[in-house]
């Protein structure tokens, strides 16, 4: 599965849902409801990520992987 995170405008927010619920849970969860959070709040909100971007952060530049050699 794939995770998007959106603002929605009011104006359209109740057609947006609408739309979401034609959908099963299979197909579509919403994990997270809230208004307007910053990508800092969201990312600090995972469990584990300040962790692992402090890890990253005191990891050697010599490990790093330069970006041609980079698995997309």
């Amino acid at each position: 599965m794939q995770t998007v995170t959106l603002q929605i405008n009011d104006a359209v927010y109740e057609k947006f849902s609408w739309l979401l619920n034609h959908f099963s849970r299979q197909e579509i969860q919403i994990i997270d409801q809230s208004e307007d959070t910053t990508d800092d709040v969201y990312l600090r909100s995972i469990e584990g990520m300040e962790e692992s971007l402090l890890e990253a952060r005191a990891e050697s530049k010599e490990n790093g992987v330069t970006l041609e050699n980079l698995e997309w």
